[in-house]
């Protein structure tokens, strides 16, 4: 192994300056809002603001498989929020999530708005207020939700943790990529191991736990995350790749993966989502080719 710098920390860790990278200009050590910023209000229940990353699509594709369903309580505008310009931080956002990181969402259903932060959270939510996409009975439930909040704890060392340093660093850190790269591959094994002997990762049913899965596993399996896939040798995951195949047929999840993108091809585009007419229906590309 190499070493990229005689860097030694400090006593004490002092903000002074920017850490380079994609995101440098809007990572900071202290929370709140950085600018004034109302944020739109649409006419349906629900509006979520968010931005078409893997976390956001997990909200996108539920909304539009409950619609599929039938349930048109669950109708949603969906408004882009720009994170590389730094709408996280404005106020009106920072009042919904404080966190400052998308997706945000307020039930406007009643007469008191509810806000929800935290993507894991809202499947949660929108699961049990319409009764679909996740078991009541206990043991399927608890298998649900098991796998759904492994993703929420297992995604950041995907993202943050081998996508930031493989991809995003300004300097390329042989430690730093070794040790995410073991640990995303250790996580696909997980998951091709689960989907060998399950259709889904819960078993025989389609749940919120593979929409919450399927915009970073699936992504990876096949290829279209850090352009990673020889370095990572996806191919090697089978189960995860079949499955991720199953699910990117659904009409529902087309439709997801389009709200709030703004790059790729023009036809995956669709910059705000207020009605189902917004989707071109013509052009429905899928996960891989």
């Amino acid at each position: 192994m190499t070493d990229t710098t005689d860097y030694a920390p400090p006593k004490v860790w002092v903000w002074n300056k920017e850490n380079g990278g994609r995101f440098a200009a809007i990572n900071r050590p202290i929370s709140g809002a950085t600018h004034d910023k109302a944020l739109p209000v649409g006419e349906h229940p629900f509006q979520l603001y968010s931005l078409g990353t893997p976390n956001g699509v997990k909200v996108t594709i539920l909304f539009e498989e409950l619609l599929a369903l039938g349930h048109t309580g669950a109708e949603y505008d969906a408004w882009m929020i720009n994170i590389s310009n730094g709408d996280q931080f404005g106020s009106g956002f920072v009042e919904i999530n404080p966190n400052s990181k998308i997706p945000a969402l307020v039930d406007r259903s009643g007469p008191t708005p509810i806000r929800i932060f935290e993507s894991g959270a809202m499947l949660v939510y929108l699961a049990e207020k319409f009764g679909a996409f996740l078991p009541t009975e206990p043991a399927a439930r608890a298998e649900t939700l098991s796998w759904l909040f492994w993703q929420m704890g297992s995604a950041p060392f995907l993202g943050g943790g081998f996508g930031h340093f493989y991809a995003y660093a300004p300097i390329k850190i042989e430690y730093a990529i070794d040790r995410y790269a073991m640990e995303a591959k250790r996580q696909l094994h997980v998951l091709d191991t689960r989907l060998a002997d399950h259709e889904y990762l819960t078993g025989d049913s389609y749940s919120i736990a593979d929409m919450a899965v399927f915009p970073w596993y699936g992504a990876m399996a096949k290829g279209l995350l850090y352009g990673a896939a020889e370095f990572l040798s996806v191919e090697e995951y089978v189960n995860v790749r079949r499955w991720a195949d199953q699910i990117n047929q659904r009409p529902a999840v087309i439709r997801g993966r389009k709200v709030n993108v703004a790059w790729g091809e023009p036809a995956n585009q669709l910059l705000e989502r207020h009605d189902a007419s917004d989707f071109d229906l013509r052009t429905q590309d899928k996960i891989g080719g």
